[in-house]
């Protein structure tokens, strides 16, 4: 080999020994200023939720009064103390909520000042004191189809079933509260669906302030409570990937189902297993609401009724809400008991009776089938009367 090809050789050995030089050197300066820009932006964040969640004035504070009112989210009580200047910022305020899962605030007039951390504002907001009296009360029992609420709330204030109607139903309103609430999206708009709000309406007490408030009042309020909750639980409905319209829609079954909080778990176990072997739901209350009447039992014929609310019929969770779950059958949605059974049957003392096949699931409904009948003839015999 010539001394030419040797020179060559090594000429081409220390080119490449150059470049992987200059590469190592780029790629070590490249990764040490990530790693700075990281430790920066780390710092940086850390150094804006710690200024967040500090005093907003600790050396001169400023003391003022505030006024939660009822049904508010956390976000509306971030919105709150931000404009007051309590707090810095109030998307920090309900993302530091969620994460200490905090809850049970209370609407009311408060005393505060910007001297308190956000730990010290959060305590003071679970001990609300409302400074008179409500002017108006009144309490939605769980489980009722949205028509039945309406006329509850009629009967309770001076807004007539067709007044409420014609702002509960009316699309351009709903579509305002789409806007504004996280857990309405636009399926509630589906055209198959009954009625959009169906199974958004919180049941429980409302105390008004006012004689007689709007009707828009009385929907936020009522829809308030429902996204609270929902957002307390959106960890739990991601892990599950349910949609808020599913959950919703899912613990109204549940709610017309269990009488009993611990069966409303143990439904909930029964569904979720049936959705993941791909099997029908089957629940009857979901017939009735489709029918459009409350069936004491459902016949072959009732279960054959084609509709999207009717689980016989549909595959998987049906379209839409059937009733008004309270927070115990929402939260039994996301925290399933699972045992593997597969059906149950209530009976009429609310008693439900769990089994994994269908031979013993037929065998407790010809058991117990007959305390429904005679619940149905003396029904219609106070009904003649």
């Amino acid at each position: 080999m010539s001394n030419s090809d040797d020179k060559q050789r090594n000429s081409l050995y220390h080119e490449r020994a150059t470049q992987a030089r200059i590469v190592r050197r780029i790629v070590f300066f490249a990764f040490l200023g990530l790693v700075i820009l990281g430790t920066i932006a780390g710092f940086g964040a850390y150094s804006y939720i710690t200024n967040a969640l500090s005093p907003v004035d600790e050396d001169s504070p400023e003391e003022m009064e505030i006024t939660i009112p009822i049904g508010s989210t956390a976000n509306h009580i971030g919105t709150i103390l931000e404009e007051e200047g309590l707090v810095r910022n109030g998307t920090v305020f309900r993302y530091y909520v969620r994460y200490k899962n905090e809850s049970g605030f209370q609407a009311g007039d408060y005393r505060l000042h910007t001297g308190m951390t956000m730990d010290e504002i959060i305590e003071s907001l679970k001990d609300g004191t409302v400074m008179q009296d409500p002017e108006l009360v009144f309490t939605i029992p769980e489980g009722l189809w949205l028509e039945h609420m309406i006329e509850a709330i009629a009967k309770e204030t001076d807004h007539t079933v067709e007044d409420l109607e014609a702002v509960i139903h009316d699309k351009d309103y709903v579509e305002s509260l789409i806007e504004r609430y996280d857990m309405l999206t636009e399926v509630v708009l589906d055209e198959d669906i009954r009625y959009p709000l169906e199974g958004y309406l919180f049941p429980a007490r409302y105390d008004f302030m006012v004689e007689n408030p709007s009707i828009e009042e009385i929907v936020e309020a009522m829809l308030s409570r429902t996204q609270a909750i929902l957002t307390n639980l959106e960890e739990e409905m991601d892990e599950l990937e349910l949609t808020p319209h599913e959950v919703l829609t899912l613990a109204s079954i549940i709610e017309r189902e269990a009488q009993k909080s611990e069966d409303r778990y143990m439904i909930s176990g029964v569904l979720h297993t049936r959705l993941e072997r791909g099997m029908k739901l089957q629940v009857d209350p979901t017939t009735a609401y489709a029918i459009g009447e409350h069936l004491y039992m459902t016949s072959i014929p009732d279960t054959q009724y084609d509709s999207p609310y009717n689980t016989y019929v549909v595959d998987g969770i049906p379209i839409g809400p059937i009733a008004g779950p309270g927070q115990d059958s929402i939260e039994a949605v996301v925290r399933p008991e699972i045992t593997g059974d597969l059906y149950f049957y209530a009976r009429i003392n609310g008693d439900v009776l769990y089994t994994d096949t269908y031979e013993e699931h037929l065998a407790n409904r010809d058991r117990y089938r007959h305390e429904w009948i005679e619940a149905a003839e003396e029904a219609e015999q106070e009904d003649e009367e």
